[in-house]
């Protein structure tokens, strides 16, 4: 029904992605994710809004009830943050790789000077 029924210019391409009905079945909150930017998503939202009362009058003739529950509507960012966690682990993984090869070429590193420094003692006449 959001790809090509609902033919307000605002709504940009989105899919719903959960529907939490409230215990009394009287409400209904539809989260949809946007594909696109903060203001394409803050205009959907209006737009679905705006075309909510027919989206009910649809559900009811498609579902054959007597009853929808009132709907609100809500923009899903999970995959967002998703996206960014993703990002970030990245970065915490990359880091870590970078520390743990500079701890393992200092530690090269003093095990070098160890050995020169054993070596130029072993160098030296004893008196």
């Amino acid at each position: 029904m959001l790809e090509g029924e609902l033919s307000d210019p605002r709504i940009a391409p989105s899919y719903v992605t959960d529907v939490v009905l409230a215990p009394g079945g009287k409400s209904a909150r539809v989260f949809v994710a946007v594909h696109g930017s903060e203001a394409e998503e803050e205009s959907t939202l209006a737009g679905l809004m705006a075309a909510r009362a027919f989206i009910r009058s649809q559900l009811r003739e498609r579902m054959g009830v007597r009853h929808v529950p009132e709907l609100t509507f809500a923009i899903d960012r999970s995959e967002r943050m998703t996206g960014r966690m993703d990002e970030l682990l990245g970065r915490l993984r990359k880091r870590d790789k970078r520390r743990e090869a500079s701890a393992a070429g200092e530690a090269e590193a003093a095990k070098a000077q160890a050995s020169e420094r054993a070596a130029e003692r072993a160098a030296e006449p004893v008196s």
